[in-house]
């Protein structure tokens, strides 16, 4: 997995500067050998670790390459990024993941919870509400280990809660991701498994709510 990080970003930077259909046709194998077939195989490689870490079963999923040019203006045919996840089946509504993506310039890695649905958000800001204390704690765990959460989606705390409330930022979320940098260099699966070891708190709070 070592090139993958150096390989991935290589080629991603040479689609953003010719993000087209015939630059992608003629370099098609190269993204099938170079970054298709080793995501594939570090998806299946960190599935067991992260069925054990985690105390759940684990499905993969690597993002396809295409974009959905329908309802954006921006008709650029390909994503310039690499996105996989070890998705979590603990047997509840919604499944969280953790994450692997990687862009020209950074390679990101972590927990996400990529929109929680209506149920599921109205039952995680309840439990930030009257367990703000408890759930403080875990969600600090995750930055005291060095990783970030994302920029709440919502510009203003939603009704009924104070704008002031301790959780105020995480209730200003309507998805939920906190990752970073696995590392300088070339990167391994154990650089992988120490981010997501580091949000396993912020996993832990997110369960009884999914």
């Amino acid at each position: 997995m070592e090139n993958l990080v150096g390989t991935a970003q290589g080629f991603l930077a040479e689609l953003a500067a010719n993000n087209t259909r015939d630059w992608w046709e003629a370099h098609k194998a190269r993204y099938e050998a170079g970054l298709k077939a080793p995501a594939l195989a570090l998806l299946e490689r960190l599935k067991p670790a992260l069925a054990e870490m985690t105390g759940h079963g684990v499905s993969t999923k690597l993002w396809r390459p295409h974009r959905d040019v329908r309802f954006s203006k921006d008709k650029s045919p390909y994503h310039t990024h690499l996105h996989m996840a070890w998705m979590l089946d603990s047997g509840g509504r919604q499944q969280p993941g953790m994450i692997f993506g990687i862009a020209p310039d950074h390679a990101t890695a972590g927990l996400c919870v990529m929109g929680f649905d209506p149920p599921v958000l109205a039952d995680w800001r309840r439990m930030l509400d009257l367990d703000a204390a408890r759930m403080g704690g875990l969600l600090a765990e995750a930055e005291a280990a060095g990783l970030q959460y994302q920029a709440p989606e919502l510009a203003r705390v939603p009704a009924p809660f104070a704008a002031d409330h301790p959780m105020a930022r995480f209730l200003r979320m309507k998805s939920l991701f906190v990752t970073r940098d696995p590392g300088a260099g070339p990167v391994a699966d154990a650089d992988l498994l120490a981010c997501f070891r580091a949000a396993l708190p912020v996993l832990r709070a997110l369960e009884p709510v999914l």
